[in-house]
Parts: structure tokens; C-alpha cells; sequence
């Protein structure tokens, strides 16, 4: 999955050299203001990597850069400035103001590449850190994205209620009618209960429609070498490289063996052979899920959020960049939902990222494009 740079600047012919330069290594969204970047930001943007021009006619790019980092959601969010200013004063000031880099016009493409790529590469924002900017900021911005306030959070929290308790009475006859239709097709009862943690460690019990024979948790351990997670990281560690000296001249056998017994947070199988015929169309349709609108009733997760993980996955979820994602809710549907589902290609690190962008981000509007965006993600093929 390529990272998203957002690029701002108000030479239209600079903006189309980076276009042609960056447009096949990274995402690209391009901006000629910074109010029209600002837009952007607000209706759910949330860029790897911000490129601003210093000087630009609607605002002093000095108060831009202490509007991101100011700003629990981009604080972390890498940030480079270009100028043609050549005074060390100006450069001295931007990156006192947070700016983690700062490159002087005219510059060479190549150069800016390696730049943003080295600020990409660094070391992510970990958990606590984002747990602290959260409580420091919780008030502000009052002009931008922000974590939810007790306001939004009640807003929220209506609208689940009013949205899922409606949808339970409309869909009553459907869910009537696949209930039946699973005690025709295989022996077990209607409905699979599962522990799963949602926001902040919480533990509850999440509804599903039955789609697997009876006891089909118990085969998890026989299927392992089938996970796609699993084969994905067993092929990234026969890729690295097979020298163990470190740069200090010591052997360096603890990261290899570390490498070698870490397993993979993440399970999922393709074409499962523990899924029944009528429980693979209600999985491709997300049929199954409906029942979760209980849970969303009684408060255990959210309409948006985060995908609610079984136990054995969670417990493999300890480092910093990790247990950001359950700093937001537990969700029926979410970003990871809209921009992947159906796609075998997904890896376990690209879920991860979506997580936790979802986790810095999520807000009210943020969740309504999530919703709108459901629909027609909900009628993509999903056979894992």
C-alpha cells in the first residue's frame, strides 16, 4: 500500500514536476493553499507525510506548522518545509516550531525523495506518547480533527442507538428467515458467540449468524501453516539479509532467533475449509454480522471503529505501535472494512496501519464517510 503525501504549494508547475516524479512511489494530494489542504484534513484525511511551500498567499506557512504540531492527530505526522529563503533564522524557526525537516528552492527531485522517505522510515508515534498528546489537546482545535470530546462522543453514541436499534426492526423478518435456513443447512445452533476485546482491553461477547461447522475454533491450531499472515512473515525473514554482525562486531543470534519465533497477530485463511456453503454467502454479503447490532445496542462496540479481535489475536498485540488501535472503539464497520475487504493482498502490516490511522483519526465526519463508503464495500468477494 503506498503512503500518502500530501503536497502543498502554489506553483501549479512545481506541483505538476511532483506529480510526475512521486506519483508512482507515493499517493499523492496535491493542494495550492493551505486552506484547501486544511479541507482536506477536516473531511478525513490523514496523510503519512506532509511537503509545504513556507511562503503561500492565504496563510504564514510559520502558523501552519504550529497548527499540525500543535494537534494530537498530525503532532507525529512527518512535516516538511521547502523555501526559497535562504536566512538560517527562518530555517532555525521552523524547526523549532516542529518542522522535522527543511529543504532549500530550487531543490533536486531525488533529493526530496530520499528526505521524505528517511522521515517516513522513523520511528512511529508510540501508543503512550499518542495516549498523552490526547489528554493534553483534548480541548483544542477547535478548527480541525480532534479525538472525540464528551459532546461528539454522546452524538456518537445517540446515533449508534437510534441506527442500530432501527436497522433490528426493519431486518427482523431477514434474520428470522436466515435462522431457519442455518439449522436447515448444518448441525448447531444459529447464532456463534465469540470473546473479543474492544476499546481499551474491554472483553465482551460479539454476536455473529453461525457460518462454520460446530467447533471449528478448536481447529485453529491443526490450520496455522495455512494462515496468509503466517506465510507472509515466514517469507519476509528468509529475505533479510543473512549477516549476523551488527555494527558494534558482535554476532547478533538474539534478533535472528526473535525473528524466527515471532508469530503473527493476525490469522486468516483463504477459502476456509471450516466454512459452510450458506455461511460463505452470508460472509461475502456480511449477513453474519447483523446480530452485532446487539452488541452495538448493549454498548460493547460502535456502528465505526476498529474490528473487534478474538483473544488469541489481541494477546499478540504488545508493542507501542501495536496497541494504538485500541485506543479507539470496537467497530461493525471501519477502515480497514472499506479500503481492503475483499483484497487477498492485504498484509498483516497494512491492516495494522489502518488500525491505528483510524485510531488517530476517527471522529464524527470521519465515521459518516465510513458509513456511506460500507455499502457497496459490503458486496465485494470475501472468501478468507
Amino acid at each position: 500500500m503506498k503512503k500518502q503525501l500530501l503536497i502543498i504549494d502554489d506553483n501549479e508547475m512545481l506541483l505538476g514536476l511532483m506529480n510526475h516524479c512521486y506519483s508512482e512511489v507515493f499517493e499523492l494530494f496535491l493542494c495550492q493553499s493551505l486552506s484547501e489542504a486544511k479541507v482536506l484534513l477536516k473531511d478525513g484525511l490523514f496523510p503519512d507525510a506532509i511537503v509545504t511551500d513556507l511562503n503561500l498567499p492565504d496563510e504564514d506557512g510559520k502558523s501552519f506548522i504550529t497548527y499540525l504540531k500543535t494537534n494530537p492527530l498530525y503532532i507525529n505526522t512527518p512535516l516538511i518545509v521547502l523555501s526559497g529563503e535562504e536566512k538560517s533564522q527562518s530555517r532555525i524557526e521552523c524547526l523549532k516550531l516542529g518542522a522535522d525537516d527543511y529543504v532549500m528552492k530550487p531543490f533536486h527531485p531525488e533529493e526530496l525523495q530520499i528526505r521524505i522517505e528517511k522521515q517516513l522510515n522513523s520511528v512511529p508515534a508510540t501508543a503512550a506518547s499518542i495516549s498523552l498528546n490526547l489528554e493534553g489537546n483534548r480541548k483544542s482545535d477547535s478548527d480541525g480533527g480532534s479525538f472525540l470530546t464528551p459532546k461528539s462522543s454522546f452524538r456518537k453514541r445517540a446515533f449508534d442507538i437510534i441506527v442500530a436499534g432501527s436497522a433490528l426492526l426493519v431486518l427482523s423478518p431477514i434474520l428470522l428467515i436466515v435462522a431457519i435456513l442455518i439449522k436447515l443447512d448444518s448441525k448447531g445452533p444459529v447464532f456463534f458467540f465469540s470473546k473479543r476485546i474492544g476499546a481499551g482491553y474491554k472483553v465482551f461477547e460479539l454476536y455473529k449468524f453461525r457460518t462454520m461447522r460446530t467447533g471449528a475454533e478448536k481447529e485453529i491450531k491443526n490450520m496455522a501453516h495455512l494462515n496468509m499472515y503466517e506465510t507472509e512473515k515466514q517469507e519476509e525473514n528468509l529475505e533479510t539479509d543473512g549477516n549476523l554482525i551488527d555494527d558494534s562486531g558482535w554476532k547478533n543470534e538474539d534478533k535472528l532467533l526473535d525473528s524466527q519465533n515471532q508469530k503473527s497477530a493476525f490469522l486468516k485463511f483463504k477459502n476456509d475449509p471450516r466454512i459452510t456453503k450458506l455461511g460463505a454467502f452470508l460472509r461475502n454479503t456480511s449477513i453474519d454480522e447483523i446480530p452485532q447490532l446487539i452488541n452495538i445496542i448493549k454498548g460493547d462496540m460502535s456502528l465505526v471503529g476498529n474490528r473487534p479481535l478474538p483473544l488469541y489475536e489481541a494477546e499478540k498485540l504488545t508493542k507501542d505501535e501495536s496497541v494504538a488501535r485500541f485506543l479507539a472503539p470496537a467497530g461493525l464497520t471501519g477502515l480497514w472494512q472499506v479500503t481492503k475487504r475483499g483484497k487477498g493482498e492485504l498484509s498483516a502490516k497494512e491492516r495494522q496501519e489502518l488500525d491505528n490511522t483510524y485510531a488517530y483519526r476517527h471522529d464524527w465526519k470521519f465515521d459518516l464517510t465510513l458509513i456511506a463508503k460500507t455499502v457497496p464495500a459490503l458486496f465485494q468477494s470475501e472468501k478468507m
